[in-house]
């Protein structure tokens, strides 16, 4: 069984390139994506059709109900599940999506965090109305990790807490105590490479054909299902949709936004992938399929 990585920003055209890759080979499909992992956001993910995913089996799509939590171990497991269908089945494996943290994650690996109870939470809530002591304390007990930091940076204060709570250890000493494991080594990686103006107008199009084919009405069914609390609905497309459902936008604002948003998206997409994948393989999507399938 050979494994591949297939990255590129939203609307690249991996998810198309990945199935059609799939199905000459004979391999499987890890999606790597934040939205289309949870089920009936069809539309607003762009997650391929039931037509698309015939005689190609898909992991990480449709796996959870919006108002179900994941974190990056969630397809640490969904990754372990679908190598070990695909040397049952005699299959490759293909990993593809926008969301690239999470490969990223799987090839440097994580390290565990002791579980947070809901008295260290209180505690920590009541650290946090006090920042500059709150940094203090680390700059005093952590230098090391104060310096990576900065004064005001109230997630990995938090976090530095959190540790700290739980476990009796300063981050410092906890992280080198429980070293990183990586799940995946030596994975040949592929970007699609699209010129900028290109990908915008697919942007565009791609929005458009959302909205004419029920986005609205798929994001209203969702709110009236499971209101707004749900992290899930924060996500573009998402956020956008409701605004136009309070009556704060019309649909040509909708649809620009929706565009605007996922164009900014796409452009930190790409900037990710490429600072933080090295060895990498960029080229345009007719040039890259050459490349990938000669790996098979």
């Amino acid at each position: 069984m050979k494994e591949i990585a297939i990255l590129g920003a939203t609307a690249s055209g991996k998810t198309a390139l990945a199935i059609e890759v799939a199905k000459e080979v004979k391999a499987n499909i890890l999606s790597l994506d934040s939205l289309a992992i949870y089920k009936e956001a069809d539309i607003v993910s762009a997650k391929p059709t039931k037509e698309q995913m015939q005689n190609v089996k898909h992991f990480g799509i449709d796996e959870l109900y919006i108002n179900e939590p994941f974190s990056v171990m969630t397809f640490f497991e969904l990754y372990k599940k679908a190598k070990k269908s695909s040397l049952k089945e005699n299959k490759h494996l293909i990993i593809v999506g926008g969301t690239s943290f999470y490969l990223k994650s799987m090839i440097e690996g994580l390290s565990l965090k002791p579980t947070i109870s809901n008295e260290t939470k209180d505690k920590i809530q009541k650290i946090l109305l006090n920042i500059p002591k709150a940094f203090s304390k680390i700059e005093k007990l952590d230098p090391k990790y104060s310096k990576k930091i900065s004064t005001h940076d109230k997630y990995r204060i938090e976090k530095w807490y959190e540790i700290y709570l739980e476990s009796g250890k300063v981050a410092t000493q906890y992280f080198e105590q429980n070293k990183k494991k990586a799940i995946i080594e030596n994975i040949p990686i592929f970007n699609i490479l699209v010129e900028k103006e290109n990908l915008r107008e697919k942007i565009f199009k791609r929005t458009s054909s959302m909205i004419k084919a029920g986005l609205i009405d798929e994001i209203f069914q969702l709110e009236k299902k499971y209101n707004r609390q749900p992290t899930p609905m924060g996500a573009i497309g998402i956020k956008e949709t409701l605004l136009f459902l309070d009556g704060k936008i019309d649909k040509k604002e909708l649809e620009n936004l929706i565009a605007i948003h996922t164009t900014q998206l796409a452009k930190r997409q790409d900037t990710f992938n490429n600072s933080q994948f090295t060895n990498q393989i960029k080229l345009l999507n007719k040039d890259l399929k050459k490349e990938i399938k000669s790996i098979f």
